[in-house]
């Protein structure tokens, strides 16, 4: 914050507008302003300012790569995302489709190249339900071979606007398949303006199911709560931008890779008009 002092109560006026005219100029020629630098790639947020929601471990994971980091808090990644765009903050940290979602809908905010972790994300099922994991396994394995995946992309994280509408997938009429998912993860796992939970996940989720005859049931939780749900048998498959860890392998089996995602850096474009 620039910071002024008020000359002695003796100056004459004329000497306090002399005074207040060369602190102007100093202000001005040291760059004290509200206005930050253009961002184009990670190495430029040394001693940045990160916006982050709170409670998550996304400060934890830039301060592994940006030593120097500053961070503030708020309730969500939207907030965390509207501080930059308003110019309160140099970057928000997250999930980069999730940031990818929110710069697709917001004019003037990108998400960098290059991310600040690498990370895979999979569906789990439990660990002697290796029939369900090989279905998976086969479904995203023929959407990318037969360009269905890419199709996906452009319909979930399309480049500028809104998310597509869920294609029509047949149901089975066989027993359910009842899938574990936390709707808060737009575009991979959300609600949408009929209250119907779509999205990335939800898509492939359904795809499994037709593949396999059986009806989807979607079973909306908290993040936290999936995979306790999934290893109690309440559900038989979660998925909501999970990423694949060692420890988590060791409770639940996980399906390979359908999403390279990590955690990303959301700053404002060069381009941006928006007040500082």
């Amino acid at each position: 914050m620039c910071e002024t002092t008020k000359g002695p109560s003796m100056l004459s006026l004329h000497r306090s507008i002399m005074l207040g005219a060369a602190l102007l100029a100093i202000t001005v020629a040291t760059g004290c302003s509200t206005e930050r630098k253009t961002i184009e790639k990670l190495t430029d947020l040394a001693g940045a300012e990160f916006a982050v929601p709170t409670g998550t471990v996304a400060d934890q994971l830039v301060q592994s790569v940006i030593s120097d980091a500053k961070f503030q808090y708020y309730n969500s990644v939207l907030d965390s995302a509207m501080a930059v765009k308003a110019g309160r903050a140099d970057a928000a940290a997250y999930d980069e489709p999730i940031l990818r979602n929110i710069a697709a809908r917001n004019p003037g905010l990108i998400v960098l190249p290059d991310r600040i972790t690498i990370d895979e994300y999979g569906f789990a099922v439990r660990l002697d339900d290796a029939d369900l994991k090989a279905a998976i396994d086969a479904e995203v394995g023929e959407l990318r071979a037969n360009g269905g995946y890419d199709e996906m992309l452009s319909r979930w994280l399309p480049d500028v606007g809104e998310p597509a509408a869920m294609p029509e997938i047949p149901e089975g009429s066989g027993e359910v398949l009842r899938f574990g998912t936390a709707a808060v993860t737009e575009p991979f796992s959300f609600y949408d303006g009929e209250r119907e939970v779509v999205g990335f996940d939800i898509e492939i989720a359904r795809r499994v199911a037709a593949r396999l005859g059986r009806r989807l049931e979607i079973v909306d939780m908290e993040f936290g709560s999936m995979i306790p749900a999934l290893i109690a048998g309440k559900v038989d498959f979660i998925g909501a931008c999970i990423t694949i860890t060692e420890e988590r392998a060791k409770s639940v089996l996980f399906s390979n890779s359908y999403y390279t995602g990590g955690i990303s850096a959301l700053v404002r474009g060069s381009a941006d008009g928006a007040e500082m």
